[in-house]
């Protein structure tokens, strides 16, 4: 069974990273886009990142210009607005597909492990994924849940994380 240390994907500066890099961290994994209604979510992505960094958490973003085309811009331009805008300091990935055949090899395992509202297929931008610190997805959340609903799942999955280590 596939977990999410199986994958590597393009950081936005162009190096090769194993997600296998995150093994034993709880991870969220968010399809994200610049030019979106909800692009102020990277605010809040970010709050959780550094809210939660310390114990083992880290925010994965995946810009994405499937919907709408409002992920135009190069990966230099996206890292640019996002550390300007948000002040985001968690990992960004160069730009992927997350649906159809071209979709990355890693969201067609997260879809493939929980659907949503349609199905497999991811509806809009900032849907985000939670992965557990066995590498395997344990709820998935629609583009209007706000990165601030999610805090209680992450503080249950990290405790989870603590109770094993234990």
């Amino acid at each position: 069974m596939p977990t999410l240390s199986d994958f590597q994907a393009r950081s936005i500066d162009g190096e090769q990273v194993d997600l296998g890099d995150y093994s034993g961290q709880v991870v969220l994994v968010v399809n994200t886009a610049s030019q979106c209604g909800f692009t102020p979510q990277y605010q809040g992505l970010q709050g959780l990142h550094d809210a939660h960094a310390d114990r083992g958490f880290r925010v994965l973003g995946f810009p994405c210009d499937q919907f709408g085309g409002q992920e135009p811009g190069s990966e230099a331009e996206i890292a640019a607005f996002c550390e300007r805008r948000f002040g985001v300091s968690f990992p960004l990935f160069a730009k992927v597909e997350v649906n159809g055949d071209g979709a990355h090899p890693l969201f067609a395992w997260l879809r493939s492990e929980k659907d949503g509202l349609l199905g497999s297929r991811i509806k809009w931008n900032f849907t985000k994924f939670l992965v557990d610190h066995r590498g395997r997805v344990v709820k998935r959340y629609g583009p209007t849940t706000a990165p601030e609903k999610i805090a209680a799942d992450i503080e249950s999955a990290l405790e989870r994380t603590g109770e094993e280590a234990a």
